[in-house]
């Protein structure tokens, strides 16, 4: 069934042709093919009836808002009864046994990340036991042509046990991410090239996992959080993390 977004776009469609064909000069041939009282009914229309047009906008936006709406509920209810299913293969640091879980979306050539990254490790060392961080792939490969390889590389740390480290070195090496500095940053954690580039080359279903899931919860932009508490459930501002995490103690 077609949704009210698909008629949206092909109405629109239509009118943006029409208005081209008002605006810029085509050849005469074209031109004269275009139907002038078609083309005068239909902008009659916009310009009487802008309402209706706006109206349908707003329902079909408050739908989809109650629809992520839906989708995040039923996440964090499933982060509440059984969090492994969450977490996956992600990894993680922190107290497994704390019943606090934070979940970090996040891309390595993001700045804002990278200076979340600094504030998550006071946090992580001033309450090692009281939280479960688990780190979750969103690289915005759109504006970041390196947050893709880079989220791979670290992933091929992991593979290794060395993911922490690797993703430590990388925010750290933020301005200088590229093929070189992956190879270095594996070079100082000594682990296996040959494996390292074998992975390096490889479609990661993980990070796609990752990927699919962020677009599923509407993540907007990084680092995105996410947590469950004992007094606190649901998307939260990485200004408010320590207050949770006291509060919890």
């Amino acid at each position: 069934m077609s949704t009210f977004f698909d008629w949206f776009m092909r109405t629109w469609t239509a009118i943006g042709v029409l208005f081209l064909v008002v605006t810029c000069p085509f050849p005469a041939q074209a031109a004269s093919r275009i139907d002038p009282q078609l083309e005068q009914q239909v902008l009659q229309i916009i310009r009487e009836h802008p309402e209706e047009i706006i109206e349908s906008v707003q329902a079909y936006q408050q739908q989809q808002q109650q629809k992520i709406k839906q989708v995040r509920q039923a996440f964090l209810q499933d982060l509440k009864t059984n969090p492994q299913t969450v977490i996956g293969e992600s990894p993680t640091t922190g107290s497994t046994q704390s019943k606090i879980v934070l979940i970090e979306f996040s891309d390595f050539q993001c700045p804002y990340c990278a200076e979340a990254h600094k504030t998550l490790k006071e946090l992580l060392a001033k309450y090692p036991d009281t939280v479960r961080l688990v780190y979750k792939n969103f690289p915005l490969t759109s504006i970041h042509a390196e947050a893709l390889p880079a989220a791979t590389a670290a992933w091929a740390a992991h593979q290794q046990g060395k993911f922490w480290e690797y993703h430590d070195a990388l925010f750290t090496n933020q301005k200088q991410l590229g093929e070189a500095l992956y190879l270095d940053i594996a070079k100082n954690l000594n682990l296996d090239l040959g494996k390292f580039k074998g992975n390096l080359t490889l479609t990661t279903s993980a990070i796609t996992k990752d990927i699919q899931l962020a677009e599923k919860l509407a993540v907007s932009g990084t680092p995105f959080f996410v947590i469950n508490s004992p007094t606190f459930s649901g998307v939260v501002q990485l200004a408010d993390i320590e207050s949770i995490l006291t509060g919890a103690k």
